[in-house]
């Protein structure tokens, strides 16, 4: 008899062992799931950041190309209208010659 409850004290604790690595096993897989899915999360976060900043990093350079090409445009319609004062300029300057010269020079009768 004195077998017998050696053998089924060894049984018991067996399928106690059983029961504990398989509540050990459900714990640890739940875990890693638990632990995936948290990465993934994080790592989906991560991508939509970037993305963002990307964007934006995109449209700060899309804006500063459309200010430059402004100041560029600005830049020659101030230098078109400098050179078209300039020719008004010596254009008056030639007429105002031209009309000292016919004043100086004597006319014949």
């Amino acid at each position: 008899m004195r077998k017998f409850f050696i053998t089924a004290a060894i049984a018991t604790a067996a399928l106690s062992l059983a029961a504990c690595s398989e509540q050990t096993t459900d714990a640890a897989s739940e875990a890693a799931s638990s632990a995936a899915d948290d990465i993934s999360d994080h790592a989906s976060q991560a991508v939509d950041t970037m993305g963002n900043a990307m964007d934006s990093a995109a449209n700060k350079a899309d804006s500063a190309i459309e200010d430059a090409g402004q100041d560029v445009s600005d830049k020659i319609d101030q230098t078109a209208a400098d050179a078209n004062d300039a020719a008004l300029a010596a254009q008056a300057a030639l007429d105002g010659e031209a009309d000292e010269k016919t004043e100086t020079t004597p006319q014949a009768n």
